[in-house]
This record gives C-alpha cells, sequence and structure tokens, in this order.
C-alpha cells in the first residue's frame, strides 16, 4: 500500500516538472542544490549507490534506497531508471514522510 503511494507520488512530481532521473541528471540536481530528495534504486550498483550516498552526504541531501529500477522508471511513464531527484520541497517532504514509515 504504502509502495503505491510512493510511486503515485513520483509520478505526479514527474508530470508536475518536479523530477530529474538519470545518473547524471540526478548528479547535476545535487550538485547544483535543486535535490531535496534522491531516491537510488535497491538494484543500483554498490558503486552508484556509494557515490551518491558520498554526494548526498556532502551536500546535505536526503537520500533513500527503494524500489526496483523497472518500478522507479515505470511509475514516471520511463524505462529503467537506478536514481531520480525530486526538485520540489513539497513532495520531498510527502516522500520522506512515507519513505520513512
Amino acid at each position: 500500500m504504502k509502495e503505491k503511494k510512493i510511486y503515485s507520488l513520483l509520478g505526479l512530481a514527474t508530470r508536475s516538472r518536479n523530477i530529474v532521473s538519470g545518473e547524471f541528471m540526478t548528479e547535476k540536481a545535487i550538485k547544483s542544490g535543486t535535490a531535496h530528495l534522491v531516491i537510488v534504486s535497491e538494484e543500483a550498483s554498490e558503486n552508484t549507490k556509494k557515490m551518491f550516498f558520498n554526494m548526498c552526504d556532502f551536500y546535505q541531501v536526503p537520500i533513500f534506497v527503494f524500489g526496483k529500477k523497472e518500478d522507479l522508471g515505470h511509475s514516471m511513464g520511463k524505462a529503467l531508471r537506478a536514481s531520480v531527484a525530486v526538485t520540489d520541497s513539497g513532495f520531498a517532504k510527502s516522500l520522506t514522510k512515507l519513505l520513512n514509515e
């Protein structure tokens, strides 16, 4: 149930253009300070997870490991996605609350 809510919120955020996805765009959002929350897929490689955890730690962006690549991509109407950055503080707050449950 909780997962469905998270995926539908990701879908809403995508439609309202408050999400960037893919390694390059996620990294760009973190470094430019527009990312309010980062989600990395459970299936992402250890190197990818480590890179994002270090980057988010340095730039003080909350990060969560959640979901399968296919589900993350599907919720945004895209192919496989290993990482997403939420660029809206409202969506980030709602997602953080759900991810912490």
